[in-house]
């Protein structure tokens, strides 16, 4: 399996690269490689900015097709994959628990499509496994310009990961806060 870090985000709400951000200085694209590092023998970020990510031991790779926002880099992801099956998160998770990815990949089968975490906000699809079987129905939805991935996941096949078992993994529930604005880095500095 392989692990796909989304970082190709525009970061107009924050107004820098939020992969770069620190938190206890730590920046975060870091923190999540290291994470990586410990389960996946390749790792892929997904960057409009390739050259921030050279000093990474990593595949960089840029979007196959532009402006389509995460599903975009979704797919491209699991288009330079040699794997079958690829956790996918986002760049701006500073809570990213290494246990509950191996969870997940422990309960990811060929039987299914997608390996999803369901918690209080909902489905959690930058959080998530994806197999490569997804692609045409990516590709399809990525040229209907129909971004939104939540729209993917019918008529494929998902495992959904139950809040009672998140629960034990993240009792604080922090696990898939993500760093959209200055509000939400202070929230996290205060937490």
């Amino acid at each position: 399996m392989t692990g796909i870090i989304l970082a190709g985000g525009r970061n107009t709400r924050i107004g820098t690269d939020k992969a770069f951000l620190e938190i206890n200085g730590v920046r975060l694209i870091d923190r999540t490689i290291a994470i990586f590092q410990g389960i996946f023998e390749e790792i892929i970020v997904v960057t409009n900015s390739p050259l921030s990510y050279l000093d990474q031991n990593v595949t960089i790779v840029t979007d196959v097709l532009e402006n389509k926002g995460p599903l975009g880099g979704l797919y491209t992801g699991l288009f330079f994959t040699f794997s079958q099956y690829a956790f996918a998160c986002a760049c701006d998770m500073p809570f990213l628990d290494g246990s509950f990815i191996k969870y997940m990949i422990e309960h990811c089968t060929d039987s299914k499509d997608i390996v999803v975490p369901y918690s209080g906000d909902g489905l959690q699809p930058l959080h998530a496994i994806y197999s490569k079987k997804c692609l045409p129905a990516m590709l399809n939805h990525l040229k209907r310009d129909k971004l939104k991935i939540i729209d993917l996941y019918k008529g494929l096949k998902i495992l959904t990961i139950k809040e009672d078992v998140i629960e034990t993994f993240d009792k604080g529930r922090k696990m898939f806060l993500n760093i959209n604005s200055h509000a939400d880095l202070r929230h996290i500095f205060s937490a």
